[in-house]
């Protein structure tokens, strides 16, 4: 029987379901990851907000067609969108945006080491909001794992994340796992696809107003060359596979799983990086192997049976 939207499986739950919301959440990361290159990419030439109000807006016109054909047009009409327009604004649109002008002002190894922090900002918000208890087992599967995410960005040699870029990820963190909580806690009544749906089209309603009201007053700009066959390439594979599909998966996850745990899994994106790297012909990492090892063991560390509701 399936589970209601929205509702976290404990995890003292079923070996096959723990493993499936895991492996879930894992892709969620490899699809994500995949956008890096996109977005170095097309920041070349676009500017930041025009680049992910546009990424929104095609992600939200895919999205939308495919919800209404599964569950009909009244669930599209029934919505809630005003109060998706505030979590999706806020904690996708606003977050997302932060995160990728801190790409745009420093590089992806950087913003990617910040996002390391999202497993212990989820846990606060579970602890405050929802009062979950921690384990000393999750508290260590959280080190390890932070660990392990710097270790396979080279953090932990001389290349340290400091500066503008990295404080401007560090703020989307925050937004980011505030809004990945309340897509799955303001909206029980919807599906995945539902969630993932008024969310992402929230930030794009959001992200739209922004950018004409910051265009009318002349703060941005759009991009910079004429967009030829290579960037939309591009910006496709940005907008619907690292958005609405890595998002479709993430809520998925976030749904079984909790936002803290789910949120372990953001630091072997660097190693899934690699791997992409690898296939197109880069050389291996071992540093990044070790890493995504160490963040491996933290998911397993962390996600100690526990059959409390409460406990994280």
């Amino acid at each position: 029987m399936a589970l209601p939207h929205g509702t976290m499986v404990p995890i003292g739950g079923t070996r096959g379901t723990i493993i499936g919301s895991n492996a879930v959440c894992a892709l969620s990361m490899i699809v994500w990851a995949a956008g890096f290159p996109a977005a170095d990419f097309l920041l070349q030439t676009w500017d930041p907000l025009a680049l992910i109000a546009v990424r929104f807006a095609l992600a939200t016109l895919i999205l939308v067609p495919v919800w209404m054909l599964l569950e009909g047009p009244r669930a599209f009409l029934d919505a809630r969108w005003g109060r998706g327009t505030i979590v999706g604004g806020i904690g996708f649109g606003l977050g997302a945006y932060l995160f990728l002008l801190g790409q745009s002002v420093s590089d992806a190894v950087t913003v990617s080491i910040v996002a390391s922090a999202m497993p212990a900002i989820g846990a606060v918000f579970e602890v405050v909001l929802d009062g979950r208890k921690l384990r000393p087992a999750f508290v260590l599967g959280i080190a390890l794992a932070v660990l392990g995410g710097l270790v396979a960005t080279g953090a932990v040699s001389d290349r340290g994340s400091t500066g503008l870029g990295a404080a401007l990820a560090l703020v989307s963190v925050v937004f980011f796992a505030w809004g990945s909580r309340a897509a799955v806690r303001e909206f029980p009544e919807l599906s995945t696809i539902g969630q993932t749906t008024i969310t992402l089209g929230g930030g794009a309603i959001f992200l739209v107003l922004i950018l004409l009201a910051a265009l009318g007053l002349g703060w941005a700009g759009t991009v910079a060359v004429p967009v030829n066959a290579t960037q939309v390439v591009y910006l496709v594979y940005f907008a619907l596979g690292a958005m609405a599909l890595s998002q479709l998966f993430w809520i998925m996850g976030v749904g079984r799983l909790g936002v803290a745990l789910a949120a372990i899994h953001i630091n072997a994106v660097p190693f899934y990086v690699m791997l992409l790297i690898v296939a197109s012909g880069g050389s291996w990492n071992g540093m990044q192997a070790l890493g995504a090892l160490l963040v491996g063991l933290g998911v397993v560390v962390a996600q100690h049976r526990t059959r409390r509701a409460d406990v994280i």
